[in-house]
């Protein structure tokens, strides 16, 4: 029921979109299939019904007749929502609108994540999400350490309470520093640092919009995923046991995530393999 005259029962209001952009380098839909399998490692909620956005910039001219009722449905497959294509010819328009798919030309309210490689024949790209995940490539050998310490975002978001199975909190911008614990099931985002002064579960994606510096810290480290700048590591057979409950960092070393002990009484690290 209205509670004024004035007052319509519906409120538009602008907004930005925040989607995973799918690069293509091919348009047949079994040879995408084959690259979101070994990219999921047949992980069935890996996307999480995540937004899509349909990057065609490198074979436009190439691939002009694409199948797009088949692409899509591939994308859905995975879980992937496919919302809007980039980088589409003119002469693509139509058959795309047909399909229920926007045209994103920059100024649709739809903002893809940074760009980072992943598997060939389609570049997911894992920045920030409304709030969301990315592609998760599999685990990654690790570097040597480096010395250079993380460059600080500006500002911070402080979380005081706990976050719980099904939430997400994304500091865009920003440090994200959480004095409670983070619950299995639970995801948290930031396009600078983690900081966890707590038991840390669930999901971690810090330098979400590209920053490679970037860490995540927690008092008690037993994460079910971690990134840092898109690269990804799962802990699928359980985080290391030399670590797991303990005071930890993880950070990015080149291509690799290395996980760093920060007791006082042992410095044990592990790199992902």
């Amino acid at each position: 029921m209205l509670k004024s005259p004035s007052q319509l029962p519906i409120e538009i209001k602008i907004s930005t979109v925040v989607a995973i952009s799918t690069i293509l380098y091919s348009a047949d839909p079994l040879a995408i299939d084959a690259a979101l399998k070994q990219m999921t490692g047949g992980v069935a909620d890996f996307f999480e019904d995540e937004f899509a956005v349909i990057d065609v910039t490198t074979i436009a001219d190439s691939a002009p007749h694409i199948e797009w009722d088949k692409l899509v449905a591939v994308l859905k497959k995975y879980r992937l929502n496919a919302v809007a294509v980039r980088g589409a010819s003119a002469a693509m328009g139509d058959a795309i609108r047909a399909h229920g798919l926007s045209l994103d030309d920059g100024v649709s309210g739809i903002k893809p994540r940074e760009e980072s490689e992943a598997p060939a024949g389609l570049v997911a790209e894992p920045a920030p999400l409304p709030p969301g995940i990315g592609v998760a490539p599999p685990p990654l050998p690790l570097a040597a350490p480096v010395s250079a310490a993380p460059a600080p975002a500006p500002g911070a978001m402080i979380i005081d309470t706990p976050v719980r199975a099904g939430q997400r909190v994304y500091a865009r911008g920003c440090d994200l520093i959480i004095t409670a614990a983070v619950n299995n099931g639970a995801e948290v985002i930031a396009d600078g640092s983690i900081h966890v002064y707590a038991a840390l579960n669930g999901r971690a994606l810090a330098g979400a919009s590209g920053n490679a510096e970037a860490r995540i810290f927690a008092l008690s480290m037993q994460p079910e995923l971690v990134s840092i700048a898109g690269v990804y590591r799962t802990f699928d057979e359980g985080f290391p046991p030399q670590l797991a409950r303990q005071p930890a960092q993880i950070r990015l070393v080149g291509d690799r995530i290395d996980i760093l002990s920060l007791s006082l009484a042992s410095t044990p690290s592990t790199r992902s393999s």
